[in-house]
């Protein structure tokens, strides 16, 4: 046989081989048809992968809240005055049964949740109920603020959107510090001018309006000139700013959940507000806003 022709067939034979040893070596290491690999069992059935544990918890075991006037429950019971206990978020009253009575039973709840919220707080104030929170380790922290800073006694007044931002980044900071696992739910701001229209259909709500509350949005209620509905859009357009900010700034954040603007969106009648300011939700708002709260707190997906 001719040197030349020998030396072909040593080459290709030991090609031949060289495939062999690599779908040997592929059967062995249990690849498959579709490219994946496992662990087998004793007949060589290929074992499930476990499955990913989900980041949100929809059964969250202690819940604290932050906020301003309306997670106080401001105006639901009495004039001018607190009432936590009718808190749609942490409250105990049986009319209202707030997220934390949904979430953890009405004996757990009144041991295992907290309220930080302040009654006229703005965003830059959160910061500081934030690291309350944190020193509570809730599971859930609630978040519902903003309406504060668009309501001012003038639309000069209202906190800049990117100021708004800046607290509320420094907010989800100051918890993550003490609090890296807690979930965090996000309340969009409700819509003031909805509030607006709604409570100017009562005589005595418009005189509690006087005294000072939100005078960028209920000053001079009845006042439909150019200059009062330039005033109210601008309200409402920093409001939607503010809704923007927070839906962003959670979305970043792999443990919150912003509520999609469903209480934005909520159509709130005289029959949720408050019967002396028609303003603040009433025990009947209240109830309302924890019931928004619970179905996306316990939702298998975020809002769309």
């Amino acid at each position: 046989m001719p040197e030349h022709a020998s030396r072909r067939r040593a080459r290709s034979a030991a090609a031949t081989l060289a495939a062999v040893a690599v779908v040997g070596g592929a059967v062995l290491t249990g690849c498959t048809s579709d490219g994946g690999s496992g662990a087998r069992d004793s007949e060589g059935a290929r074992s499930p992968s476990p499955a990913p544990t989900p980041v949100w918890d929809a059964s969250p075991a202690s819940v604290a809240a932050v906020g301003d006037s309306i997670t106080r429950g401001f105006d639901a019971c009495s004039v001018l005055a607190d009432c936590p206990e009718v808190s749609w978020a942490t409250g105990t009253d049986d009319g209202v049964r707030s997220l934390a009575v949904r979430l953890l039973g009405a004996s757990k709840a009144a041991s295992h949740s907290w309220n930080h919220a302040v009654s006229g707080a703005r965003m830059a104030q959160l910061p500081e109920q934030m690291a309350l929170a944190a020193k509570d380790e809730p599971e859930l922290v609630t978040v519902m603020i903003g309406a504060n800073d668009a309501c001012r006694d003038s639309v000069r007044l209202m906190t800049p959107e990117a100021d708004f931002r800046a607290s509320f980044e420094a907010s989800m900071r100051q918890l993550r510090a003490g609090a890296p696992k807690a979930q965090v739910y996000v309340s969009s701001v409700p819509d003031l001018k909805r509030l607006w229209s709604t409570g100017r259909e009562n005589p005595l709500g418009k005189q509690i309006w006087k005294l000072g509350i939100c005078q960028s949005m209920l000053g001079d209620a009845d006042d439909m000139g150019p200059a009062a509905v330039s005033r109210r859009e601008a309200v409402l357009e920093r409001v939607v700013a503010y809704n923007e900010v927070l839906r962003d700034v959670c979305a970043r954040d792999e443990r919150c959940r912003y509520d999609g603007g469903a209480v934005f969106a909520y159509r709130f009648t005289g029959e949720q507000l408050s019967e002396w300011d028609w303003f603040h939700p009433g025990r009947n708002g209240q109830a309302r806003l924890a019931e928004i709260a619970y179905r996306n707190v316990t939702a298998s997906g975020p809002p769309a």
